[in-house]
């Protein structure tokens, strides 16, 4: 039976980073973000339900999702980004579920949900603990920023789009908080590893 572990927080709080230490520990990890992705690929599920839903006009030419104008309307527009949530998170989930079966061997599996809390997966029982990686909020804003080149006002809208990292980290079985050096990020992840290991 395998130990599965979400791995959460905010946006740009150091799951990337984390990620990576998992995989160079051979951890199999489920990046629910890519799972996202690629159902946004023209024809797939995601991607017919935004057109049907949206409408054409947040298609490219080229008829793939313009991911700019579609972020522009449901980080501002509430409903609109309960609706998108509405219309992926079921079919996001039914891919991750398939992952997990695929891993069933593994002792270990990482699922990286970035809205793990807010696409309701808690309440599913698909993990056996949940980590959650923090940061304080000037240093999210200041990393989104640099990482997306996004505009102050733009950056807030999309971490106030989450569940405050503060409320996360209430609910989860693990908290990190990813102020310093990656070496230092990937000496905590060690040591819930063994957390993980001696608890069975």
């Amino acid at each position: 039976m395998s130990y599965v572990l979400a791995l959460t927080g905010g946006i740009a709080t150091g799951k990337s980073t984390a990620d990576n230490f998992f995989k160079k520990k051979k951890i199999p990890v489920i990046d629910c973000d890519q799972i996202a992705h690629e159902l946004m690929k023209p024809d797939q599920a995601s991607w017919q339900a935004v057109k049907n839903n949206f409408g054409k006009e947040y298609l490219n030419p080229n008829q793939t999702i313009n991911h700019k104008k579609l972020g522009q309307l449901v980080f501002n527009d509430k409903n609109a980004l309960a609706k998108l949530n509405q219309l992926t998170h079921p079919l996001i989930f039914a891919k991750t579920i398939q992952k997990i079966k695929e891993y069933q061997n593994s002792s270990l599996i990482i699922l990286d949900a970035p809205v793990y809390f807010e696409s309701g997966m808690d309440k599913k029982n698909i993990a056996n603990g949940v980590l959650v990686i923090t940061l304080p909020f000037e240093l999210q804003l200041k990393r989104l920023k640099e990482r997306n080149q996004l505009t102050d006002e733009e950056a807030k809208a999309r971490i106030n789009s989450q569940i405050p990292l503060k409320k996360k980290a209430q609910m989860a079985d693990f908290v990190i908080a990813n102020t310093g050096t990656i070496k230092e990020l990937e000496n905590k992840l060690e040591q819930i590893l063994i957390k993980i290991k001696k608890e069975g």
